[in-house]
């Protein structure tokens, strides 16, 4: 299983969806099943999007379990 932190850390920064929606575009749509841990695949470039704008690695942003 693969465990997203993305809501914990927005959460920790005070950051809403809406925030990372309009800082790299992504679809809002697409960031609210990331964020609900709802997506069972994820494109390369809005990976780098998110990852880019939180000024993270991937390995903080998701964990195997």
């Amino acid at each position: 299983m693969i465990k997203c932190h993305l809501s914990r850390i927005l959460g920790e920064r005070r950051l809403k969806v809406a925030d990372l929606v309009r800082a790299t575009g992504i679809n809002r749509k697409t960031l609210d099943r990331i964020y609900s841990e709802e997506v069972t695949r994820i494109e390369f470039d809005t990976l780098e999007a998110i990852c880019k704008y939180l000024e993270i690695g991937i390995a903080e942003l998701y964990e195997i379990i």
